[in-house]
């Protein structure tokens, strides 16, 4: 049976680019907290398409499922998070700096996994319904494929 880490957005990264190594370094903090899935579903981003990401992947035993070019619809989970992310956080503000996108990143993003109900989830808040360990070994939610 593969792992995933469920549902939910695991962490926002903030930045001007954010290149394969530093996905792998976040991807890495994240097996620390979560355990390790036993695959990824991703667009075709030069981050994740570049050689470091892939080889990583590979050594981590994780298999890359890439969506199709120009079909967001095919990771729509994730698709419909950041449009909901964009309107309340990245389209509502004017930014200083980027310092600044992540406080108020941090706050939305407490609200939103702690107080904000979702229809999908029975209209519970998204740590409600799925509480994760502290520090598993592995991830015990199944991947839908």
């Amino acid at each position: 049976m593969e792992q995933s880490w469920g549902a939910g957005r695991l962490a926002i990264e903030i930045g001007t680019s954010i290149p394969s190594a530093r996905v792998i370094r976040i991807l890495d903090n994240l097996i620390r907290l979560y355990g390790r899935p036993a695959r990824v579903r991703v667009d075709n981003g030069p981050a994740l398409t570049a050689e470091a990401f892939v080889e990583w992947s590979a050594a981590q035993g994780i298999a890359i499922g890439y969506i199709q070019p120009g079909k967001p619809d095919q990771n729509a989970f994730i698709e419909r998070f950041n449009r909901t992310f964009r309107e309340e956080v990245l389209d509502a503000y004017l930014f200083d700096s980027l310092d600044q996108v992540r406080a108020i990143t941090e706050e939305w993003l407490a609200t939103y996994n702690t107080e904000r109900p979702h229809d999908s989830l029975g209209r519970v808040p998204t740590l409600t319904f799925l509480p994760r360990p502290d520090a598993p070994a592995e991830s015990a939610f199944a991947v839908s494929t």
